[in-house]
């Protein structure tokens, strides 16, 4: 009888979370050995990984960072494992698209700062590793809105990237690396700093393929967010290392691996990787269709490319199908494709598919609204690539048939009512005639 009530007592107890395990292991750390202390941390590494992003945030804050500062000045705690944890706890909160601004305010944040300046000055017998551990924490931790980022931790990280062994060992190293690269947001950097190697990293994986489709997206991610805010960089972009081409291969290969790869997700409970990939693959294309000015020919199999992501993800993943809507919605407005090509690749049936959804809200209804404000701009204005009064009277009513077909004009009429309050909301130039949005031929 006692058996009996020892067990209704345990069935009736409830399971820590994970959080409460990850709290209880970290205090237990400055009581343990260094060796000891690494089985904890091994531990805590993977409750981070079964962590949802909610979880996550609440153990991560200001307090932790000064805990383990503390514990570093103490010498409680060695560098080594305050790196073993730090390192995992910053990637797995970029993989879950994640930042906090507690690290800035913590003194681990001065700490690192600190030696990150003390190497930087050395100049001879720099430990590369130390540098490399610290950059990597540094920028996976950072909060998004700090603009000034230590020139020593792109030098350090791209070198690190630069390695060309070939080993798991030193792939999931450039793949670290250039993740926390990726992180830098679209502030300054000097080209001297980072274009001859982010050059090199980029074309040695064209040839030989030596990056993780992860570690390859962000040194594109890095090389993108300069081009924001340096336009020179387009030319080498484009007809030199063939981003276009890169990109819609990239998407190719990791759609025609997503049914097997999310069941694998699904049985582990988690993301998988590869849709994190293509997550980041979709958001590189989406910044460079927002700031490119060249055509190309390869913009149609891109495109055609992210039409299809859509129609597999969009009634799976709603962050997938979203950016592939904002890419097309920038390359209608930036003008890379003629309007014909995006009635031949789908883009218009699929945006008057999406618009008849019952579960838009107003940012994405907006972004339907202004792809085709963009697309009835441009059949009404004569374009030097589309020259000739014949041509585009054809491209007209090739777009006029499908929304008809579709039946856009019921459709349209549904959210006259929404107009105004976008136009007040979003955007001062959308319209509040709705003839705009007709093609009117």
């Amino acid at each position: 009888m006692e058996m009996c009530d020892e067990d209704k007592s345990n069935d009736d107890a409830q399971d820590p979370s994970l959080a409460d395990k990850f709290s209880k292991l970290l205090d237990q750390l400055e009581h343990c050995s260094e060796d000891e202390q690494r089985k904890k941390i091994e531990r805590m590494n993977r409750l981070i990984e079964e962590m949802n992003k909610e979880e996550l945030k609440s153990i991560i804050n200001e307090e932790i960072f000064n805990k383990m500062n503390k514990m570093i000045e103490e010498k409680k705690m060695s560098m080594e494992n305050t790196f073993l944890l730090l390192k995992h706890v910053g990637y797995c909160n970029v993989q879950k698209n994640d930042w906090n601004q507690y690290f800035f305010a913590s003194s681990l944040r001065g700490r690192f700062e600190q030696m990150i300046a003390e190497e930087e000055q050395k100049k001879d017998e720099k430990n590369e590793k130390l540098l490399t551990e610290i950059c990597e924490c540094y920028l996976y931790l950072k909060d998004r809105t700090i603009s000034r980022v230590p020139y020593a931790c792109v030098t350090c990280l791209l070198k690190a990237a630069l390695r060309k062994e070939e080993n798991k060992d030193v792939q999931k190293e450039a793949e670290m690396a250039l993740l926390a690269l990726s992180s830098i947001g679209d502030n300054f950097v000097e080209q001297e700093l980072y274009l001859n190697d982010i050059k090199e990293i980029i074309k040695y994986h064209q040839e030989h393929r030596n990056l993780t489709h992860l570690a390859y997206q962000s040194a594109w991610e890095f090389l993108i967010k300069r081009f924001i805010k340096d336009r020179n960089l387009e030319d080498m972009i484009v007809n030199e290392l063939h981003f276009v081409g890169e990109a819609a291969r990239e998407l190719e290969e990791l759609t025609r691996n997503e049914d097997w790869n999310r069941k694998k997700g699904e049985e582990r409970g988690k993301e998988a990787k590869e849709e994190f990939a293509l997550t980041r693959w979709l958001k590189t294309c989406a910044m460079y269709l927002q700031s490119c000015r060249l055509r190309n020919e390869e913009n149609v199999g891109l495109l055609k490319n992210i039409v299809q992501v859509h129609r597999a993800e969009k009634d799976n993943y709603s962050i997938i199908s979203n950016l592939c809507i904002y890419s097309l919605r920038n390359a209608a407005e930036r003008r890379v494709v003629k309007v014909e090509d995006l009635v031949n690749i789908g883009a218009i049936g699929l945006f008057l598919e999406g618009i008849q959804r019952p579960t838009l809200d107003d940012r994405l209804t907006f972004q339907f609204l202004v792809f085709f404000m963009n697309v009835s701009m441009r059949l009404k204005r004569k374009e030097k690539d589309e020259i000739g009064e014949v041509k585009r009277k054809t491209s007209m009513r090739k777009v006029f048939e499908k929304m008809e077909e579709e039946g856009f004009e019921d459709t349209i009429a549904n959210f006259f009512e929404t107009i105004d309050f976008l136009h007040r909301k979003y955007n001062r130039e959308l319209t509040l005639n709705i003839s705009d949005y007709f093609v009117n031929v």
